[in-house]
This record gives C-alpha cells, sequence and structure tokens, in this order.
C-alpha cells in the first residue's frame, strides 16, 4: 500500500488547515461527495453543513467561499496526481517510457487510491473533470494567480515538461502541449459521458493522448 498523502497546500486557499482537524477532513470528504452528486452551482455551505450534521459558521472557518474550496480541491487533486506520476516513474530511465507511463497515470487518475483515505478519489476525479475550469475561468483569476492558488497545476505541468524535453529537447511548445493533454484528458473524459459524439471514447483517452504527444515530438 502506498503511504498515506497529505499535500501541504498554499496557505492563501483556506483561512484554516482542514487536513489538520476531523471536522477539517470531514468538511473536505463530504464536500467531494456533494459537489460530484449536485454541481459547483447547486453547492451551499447551508447544504454541506446539513449533510455534515454541523453549522455554516464551523465551515466559515476554513474556507471563506465556496469558490475557494473548489480550488483547494483541484488543487488537492493535482498534487496527488503529481505524487501519482512520481510512482509510476520510480526506477524508470527511459525517456520515452517515462512519458507513456506519465500519461497513463494522468489517465488513470479516476481510480480510486489507497493513499487518499480522506477522500472517494474516483468522486473527486469526477469533479474535476467537471468543475475544475471554474477554479480558474473568473475575473479574478490574474489575482489568484499572484496568490500562489494554481501553484500545484503548475509543478504538475513543469514536471510532465521536462518528461516531453527528455524526449524531444529542440521540441519548441513543451508547456502548451503539455497543459493541451492535461486539458484534453479531462474534457475528453466529460465528452465521452455527457456528449459522445464529441469522443471516441473514454478507453481510447490514453491512445490518443500518448499519439497526440508522440507525433508533436517525432
Amino acid at each position: 500500500m502506498l503511504p498515506t498523502l497529505r499535500p501541504d497546500l498554499n496557505q492563501h486557499l483556506y483561512l484554516r488547515d482542514p487536513q489538520a482537524t476531523d471536522l477539517g477532513r470531514r468538511l473536505l470528504a463530504e464536500s467531494v461527495r456533494l459537489l460530484d452528486d449536485i454541481g459547483f452551482e447547486a453547492f451551499t455551505f447551508k447544504k454541506l453543513a446539513a449533510a455534515m450534521g454541523s453549522t455554516e459558521a464551523s465551515l466559515y472557518r476554513y474556507f471563506e467561499n465556496k469558490h475557494r474550496l473548489l480550488t483547494y480541491l483541484v488543487s488537492w487533486h493535482w498534487a496527488w496526481l503529481r505524487f501519482r506520476v512520481r510512482v509510476a516513474l520510480h526506477n524508470v530511465a527511459d525517456p520515452q517510457q517515462r512519458l507513456r507511463l506519465a500519461l497513463a497515470a494522468v489517465c488513470e487518475a479516476s481510480v480510486d487510491d489507497p493513499a487518499t483515505p480522506d477522500f472517494d478519489e474516483a468522486a473527486l476525479y469526477r469533479v474535476v473533470v467537471a468543475e475544475a475550469s471554474k477554479a480558474y475561468l473568473t475575473k479574478e483569476v490574474d489575482a489568484d494567480n499572484r496568490a500562489g492558488l494554481f501553484q500545484e497545476y503548475k509543478q504538475l505541468v513543469a514536471e510532465l515538461v521536462a518528461l516531453v524535453q527528455a524526449v524531444n529537447a529542440r521540441y519548441a511548445h513543451p508547456h502548451a502541449l503539455v497543459s493541451t493533454l492535461l486539458e484534453s484528458a479531462r474534457k475528453q473524459h466529460f465528452f465521452a459521458q455527457h456528449l459522445p459524439s464529441l469522443s471516441d471514447g473514454a478507453d481510447q483517452v490514453p491512445a490518443f493522448l500518448t499519439q497526440l504527444a508522440f507525433a508533436a515530438l517525432a
């Protein structure tokens, strides 16, 4: 079994570290379940408090609003995925194989993980697929970026860029390629489930991403 993962996320994401208390951990787990069930637009702290048998005031001690909570959960996912990629690449030296394994790890993000006992990782992935873009498609994105709210996503991209450059150091667009691959993985899973005419099926996403990456790097 993998060691328990407890990522150290940017302190601007929360008012009080939810991973540090039983109530905070319950808040995270139940918010994933509720967001997966009803979506971000219908989600409120009042509904979350009712589901937890707690009070709204106690939840606002951890997060100032639901957007910060969503950004925290999405950031947690990216930190977990970076951890999973590192595990997949352990003791693998060949650059092309390392990139293939990293892309496979990205595509396997929908699987529940014993290293995340406080989360239903499969439910969290569904939340990320459906809602992650709402964390940064806001008028406050520049201020949020300056506050470091997207650092986990940037760190994941940076590590995947290094894998791309190890395969082809002369490739001119490694950051655009990696961010496109990550966004495509999410969107193709969403399309496969909800808009199937825009996808060739969820089972084809790994092959699609691998072909896209290596065609670009050839």
